[in-house]
């Protein structure tokens, strides 16, 4: 299960917990003395016991709760649970940067990718909604959703290396995902090197559970590497790895065409969606529930504290 916050600037309004803690016990300090000057505050103790503290801790207790669903309840958070599902709309999104051109793949990666994905789509059932982006130093939408295996194979097979710098997967994940908007269980097939060095994975992230997106990532390379025209790609695996994991997807390393081809055999196999469960209606429930309690705490005969 994770858990994410569509108000997360609302948090800081927890560091009002211990300011709280602080000023209850600072008050019942200044409460005591005020008692010991008027009566034999010690002799009461030892007769009645502490009821004086246990009573105001448990108030106290019901009070930093109560904050505490406030603060979860305005910061708007929700649970992100993974459900079994018969059936998904998918974007194959192809890394197209310069590092795809390694020679590690024969004759390279993208094009090794390419022959692959399109033999995915052969494999996907029928009905089934399948859009392609690729993506470098920016994102590209190669086919809308469609249902025409014919016109995303060839979609795929249009897409060639990118003249344009970096990776950026940021922008490759926003661009898959909102293909998807208003497909009810949705999953990213994303083939890249990991050598992302535009934007941060974190960001990645957020954006992909926002919108319950499942991301199955396929690092395709060797870790020897393979040549490109300016350098040695290596893969870099963490990433893509983060990615996967935090979404809900599986990662997946692809060191020849037949491992690559088995990973997206394994994909078709995967039947979880993502499910989002906004809890905040619940909280300010339960705190509503939880101030009446301490309401009638205070103002029963057998809890008064004076």
């Amino acid at each position: 299960m994770i858990f994410s916050f569509s108000h997360p600037l609302y948090l800081f309004l927890l560091f009002i917990i211990p300011i709280f803690f602080l000023i209850h016990f600072l008050s019942l300090k200044n409460r005591k003395k005020v008692a010991l000057k008027f009566a034999n505050f010690d002799a009461i103790s030892r007769i009645q016991g502490v009821d004086f503290f246990s009573k105001n801790i448990i108030l106290l207790l019901l009070s930093l709760f109560i904050i505490l669903l406030m603060v979860l309840a305005v910061s708007g958070l929700t649970f992100h649970i993974s459900k079994q599902s018969s059936s998904f709309s998918f974007v194959i999104a192809i890394d197209n940067s310069q590092s795809m051109q390694a020679d590690d793949f024969s004759p390279n990666r993208l094009t090794v990718s390419k022959q692959v994905a399109k033999d995915f789509v052969d494999t996907i059932p029928y009905g089934a909604d399948i859009g392609v982006v690729s993506f470098s130093g920016s994102s590209y939408i190669e086919q809308d959703i469609s249902q025409d295996k014919n016109e995303i194979k060839n979609a795929i097979g249009n897409i060639e290396l990118s003249g344009f710098g970096g990776t950026d997967l940021y922008e490759a994940v926003i661009t898959s995902t909102n293909l998807l908007k208003n497909k009810e269980n949705k999953a990213i097939v994303l083939l890249s090197d990991g050598q992302i060095n535009v934007g941060t994975i974190e960001q990645v992230i957020d954006y992909a559970i926002g919108d319950d997106v499942i991301v199955h990532s396929i690092a395709i390379g060797t870790k020897e590497g393979g040549k490109t025209d300016y350098a040695i790609s290596k893969l870099d695996e963490d990433s893509l790895k983060s990615l996967s994991y935090m979404t809900g997807g599986n990662y997946f390393t692809a060191e020849t065409k037949d491992a690559l081809a088995e990973s997206f055999a394994e994909i078709l196999k995967l039947t979880k969606k993502k499910v989002s469960i906004k809890v905040s209606d619940y909280l300010i429930l339960f705190a509503v529930i939880l101030f009446a309690i301490k309401f009638f705490l205070e103002n029963t005969k057998y809890f008064y504290i004076p």
